[in-house]
Parts: structure tokens; C-alpha cells; sequence
């Protein structure tokens, strides 16, 4: 829905996180149709922070009435909507909660529209079903990839929260990793960066420009003394480093045979390393620019992989084996002027960097019959600007995890093993052994007090079947056993709140596009206060 009060309104009331994933991010989210699967605690801390961020609409399929025990841990009932529709409720006062998203709710339960109506997933941008069993889980999935709309699933047991995502691929432009090296290339200069350098005469400029050049600037010069005292290469170990560095010390100026302070050279010391570090390309990028994706191209492929497909061509003929210049630098030192002319060079180079990128991925549409122009200059760049930070993060399906021949006993028997992951590890293969358990008592263990005692060998040997049947060895810890017997399946609204901002975190990953979402099951511990991804 259109904001009342135009992009103005829009922009103040989504001002923070539009600082966090941009506009094109926040566009996104406008145009995200979600639908919720049960609308209990977890659901609904879920739903509510989605809703504030803004997205279009959402639908919620829920088929129970307020009851007594949702006042005790569902804050968005109260006791005036006892023996009413949840799924109306909380629908009612989502919308209150931003009046620019459109709310709808159907009346029934999940587990019969799963098997009733698959069709009905079909229009949503995002399904998030929560306290769902397995086996609908997995039909859930089914339908999911038929339809190629993501999945979302999240669970509050007790102290236990579990999150999975599923969907065939997913592809991240902008994954914004926490650590990134700026892309300066002073390791090697290009041609024009290294002109510009060399351009000023450190013994002639004047005391201010000496006193503003960037610091880019002052590392080639350095790195260029260096290199020509040394065959060409740069420094390679700590005493070298500490040589280097003391040529960009010896280019200050001095008064009175004192080095001058200049805030330019102290940043040209930190930055040094730049110099010494070989260009590469990461691991994760490699492997998108190798995968077969890239390389089996047809009419119906994501832009993403043709958009692959033309980085790697550029990577081996005019890159030379590097990716396309991002055209950003940092902050400097330096006079307006000065950085605004190194900025150019860089900016220059991207440009060009981009329009090769841009002439392979007109020649690749050509040759896989679509229209040439049908990915435009504007998608190039982006995707250029952001060709270091490119991620693919691929997802069994649940069937798959869940079989016999998952394959990946190795890695449940691992965590089960671990000292750290033991306990976090056990609760996964619980979770999965309570489902059975209910399949069998129509229940789930401990939900009943005078059976509590019972329920727990019961539980453990089901334990013990999931664990042999996944091809691992070793034993859930008892402890965890009688914990998740105690637990009763109960919904506790803190930890209900925990997974719903986590399960909302995942879905704006999903939906943006951007960060890099959950590889793997997380399964949150909130009686260690741990977390774990089990990738199987």
C-alpha cells in the first residue's frame, strides 16, 4: 500500500533501516507478500517484526480460538478476544501497529490447507510456518519449491528455538560482510592510478598539498622507491615491512632535521599492508565464477548467473585476473580537491571496468536468446560494485536432510560428540523425536504431568533410531532428554520473542537480498544460552 503522506512520511517513519539496506532494500520489503502459519507466540513476534519494517501484506492461516493459556504468552491477544478467531486478533492488531500494511487471515488450520489446497502458496513472496510437526513440514516444503517461494520455518519448544531456511539457491548481491579490505589496488597499481601518483614531485609541492596528499598517493611513491631497490618486489616479510615503512617515514618533511607530524603519513603507515598484499579473489567468489550455473546457461537462467557468466570473462581477458574495480575509496586526509581528483581516477577505471562487464553480458543474452538489453546498465554496476561480496548459499531439501541416506551422518555424530555442540545437537535430534512421539501418542512427551517419568525412555529410544538412521553413532544427553520431557512443548513467550526476531532477520535477508543467510538448522539453546548451525 502506498504511504498516505508520500516518500517523505515513508522515508522518516523507515529512516534506521533504510540506512542499513538502502532504498532499493526497502523497496523490497514494500512489495513482500507474506504468508504465517499459526499465529501463537512465535509466529506472532514474528509476523510484528515484519510488519514494522513494511512490508505489502500479509496473510495468517490459523485455525484455533484465544484460549486462556495465549493471554499468559501471546502479547497481541488480550482477554476481551477470548473464544475469538487468533489468526482475526492478531491480524486486527498487526494493522494497528503500521496502517499502510494490508492484513488477511483464513481460519483454519495449516496442517489441513497443506494437504488440502497446495495452490494456495503459490502468490506469496515468503511462507513462515512456525510450531509446525514434521511431516507437514515436509509436505510444506514440497509445495514450496514447486512453486519456487521461499520457506521459512521456525519452532519455540521450552528453552529450545529452532530456525531453517529452505529453498532451492539463493543468491546475495550485497552479502555486506563484516570485514572488508577497501579495494585500493596499491598492490599493483593500473595504469592511470599509477600516473596519478607518480604525477607529484614529493621535494616540490607545497607545505599544504604535501600535508593533504592522500595516502594512496604516498604509497606508491614509497612502494615505487621500494621497488626499485628491490627487483620489483615488494616487502614479503616483517623485516622488510618495517624497512618499507620507514621509506614512507623518510618522505615527511622535515624542520630543523625534525620529522614534521603529518596526519597523511600516519595514515599511510596503518594502510601500509595494502602494498604487500597480492590481489585475490575469495574462495566464495571463485566458486560462483566456477560453478556450472555460470557455465549452462539458458533463456530461462537468473540474471545472477548470467551475470556471472560476464564477471568471469572479464576476470580472464581484460580483469587479467582480477575482478572489476568498485570505484569507492575511503576517507583520507587530503584537501577537497585532492581527493576529489584521486576519487575520479578510481571512479574512471570502475566505469570502464563496468562497460566490459556490460559488452559481455550483452554477447552472453545474444547467444542464450534473449533480448540484449534485457538486463540493464544499472544492474550491471551494481552487481560489479559489489563482485567481491557475491554469495550462493544452496539448501538441502527437508526430505533429503531428514532420510536415511541424508549423508551427513558424519557431521550430526561430530556435534554430538562436541563438548560446545553436544547439547544443541541433541535438542535437533529431540525436536525430531518428539514429532514422533506425538505421530504415535497423539502427544507430545511431558505434556502430561503424571507421565513425565514414563515418557522419558520413550522419547530417548526414538532419540537413538533418528541418530542411526541419519548413519551417525552416540547418544543424546540425558539431561536434554528429561529437559525436553519438562518443557511439556510448552510455548514460552521469551524465547518465542527471541526466534521471531531471529526468524525475522532470516526473512529480510530473504526478501532483500541482502547479508548472508543461514546456511544450516539453527538451533537456539536458551538453557546454555548457546546457538548452533548444523549444516546436514
Amino acid at each position: 500500500m502506498k504511504e498516505p503522506n508520500g516518500s517523505n512520511e515513508k522515508s522518516k517513519r523507515y529512516d534506521r533501516q533504510i540506512r542499513i539496506w538502502g532504498a532499493h532494500g526497502q523497496q523490497r520489503l514494500e512489495t513482500c507478500k507474506v504468508a504465517l502459519l499459526n499465529c501463537s507466540p512465535t509466529g506472532s513476534e514474528t509476523l510484528k517484526n515484519l510488519v514494522l519494517g513494511g512490508i505489502a501484506s500479509f496473510t495468517i492461516v490459523d485455525g484455533v480460538k484465544v484460549q486462556a493459556n495465549d493471554l499468559g504468552n501471546n502479547f497481541l491477544v488480550s482477554a476481551n478476544s477470548l473464544g475469538e478467531p487468533r489468526a482475526k486478533v492478531v491480524t486486527e492488531l498487526l494493522q494497528e501497529l503500521n496502517e499502510t500494511v494490508a492484513g488477511s487471515y483464513v481460519e483454519e488450520e495449516p496442517e489441513e490447507l497443506i494437504n488440502t489446497n497446495p495452490n494456495f502458496f503459490a502468490d506469496f513472496s515468503l511462507v513462515i510456518a512456525t510450531q509446525l510437526r514434521e511431516t507437514e513440514v515436509i509436505k510444506l516444503d514440497e509445495i514450496c519449491r514447486q512453486h519456487k517461494t521461499p520457506l521459512l520455518i521456525a519452532r519455540s519448544y521450552g528453552l529450545v528455538g529452532y530456525l531453517r531456511t529452505s529453498l532451492p539457491e539463493h543468491c546475495v548481491i550485497e552479502s555486506k560482510p563484516d570485514n572488508v579490505v577497501d579495494d585500493l589496488r596499491l598492490h599493483r597499481p593500473f595504469p592511470e592510478l599509477h600516473s596519478f601518483a607518480l604525477s607529484f614531485n614529493l621535494d616540490t609541492v607545497d607545505d599544504v598539498t604535501h600535508h593533504h596528499l592522500p595516502y594512496a598517493v604516498l604509497l606508491i611513491q614509497a612502494a615505487e622507491q621500494w621497488r626499485s631497490q628491490h627487483g620489483d618486489k615488494s616487502p614479503s616479510n616483517s623485516k622488510e615491512r618495517s624497512a618499507f615503512k620507514e621509506i614512507i617515514n623518510g618522505l615527511r618533511r622535515c624542520v630543523d632535521g625534525v620529522p614534521v607530524e603529518e596526519d597523511n603519513f600516519d595514515e599511510a603507515l596503518k594502510a601500509a599492508f595494502h602494498v604487500w598484499t597480492p590481489y585475490s579473489i575469495s574462495s566464495e567468489v571463485r566458486s560462483i565464477l566456477e560453478d556450472e550455473a555460470a557455465s549452462s546457461l539458458t533463456a530461462d537462467s537468473d540474471d545472477f548467473w548470467v551475470l556471472a557468466a560476464a564477471l568471469r570473462a572479464f576476470v580472464e581477458q581484460e580483469g587479467e585476473g582480477h575482478l572489476p574495480l568498485e570505484g569507492v575509496i575511503p576517507d583520507m586526509h587530503s584537501t577537497t580537491d585532492l581527493y576529489l581528483r584521486l576519487q575520479r581516477v578510481y571512479k574512471e577505471r570502475a566505469d570502464r571496468d563496468v562497460r566490459a562487464v556490460e559488452g559481455h553480458v550483452r554477447a552472453i543474452l545474444g547467444r542464450i536468446g534473449r533480448e540484449p538489453s534485457s538486463i540493464p546498465l544499472e544492474a550491471v554496476r551494481y552487481y560489479c560494485r559489489n563482485a567481491r561480496n557475491l554469495r550462493v548459499v544452496r539448501y538441502r531439501t527437508l526430505s533429503e536432510e531428514y532420510g536415511g541416506d541424508s549423508g551427513r551422518g558424519s557431521l550430526l555424530q561430530q556435534a554430538l560428540s562436541g563438548e560446545s555442540s553436544a547439547p544443541d545437537a541433541s535438542f535437533y535430534v529431540l525436536l525430531r523425536a518428539a514429532d514422533r512421539f506425538y505421530a504415535t501418542h497423539g502427544r507430545f512427551p511431558g505434556s502430561l504431568d503424571h507421565e513425565t517419568e514414563a515418557d522419558v525412555p520413550a522419547l530417548k529410544a526414538l532419540a537413538g533410531q533418528i541418530i542411526s538412521e541419519m548413519g551417525a553413532s552416540g547418544n543424546v544427553s540425558d539431561d536434554c532428554v528429561v529437559e525436553m520431557c519438562r518443557f511439556g512443548a510448552g510455548e514460552l513467550h521469551v524465547v518465542a520473542a527471541m526466534m521471531g526476531g531471529m526468524a525475522a532477520q532470516e526473512a529480510i535477508k530473504l526478501i532483500t537480498r541482502q547479508f548472508t543467510p543461514v546456511a544450516g538448522s539453527l538451533l537456539f539453546n536458551a538453557v546454555g544460552v548457546t546457538s548452533t548451525v548444523l549444516e546436514l
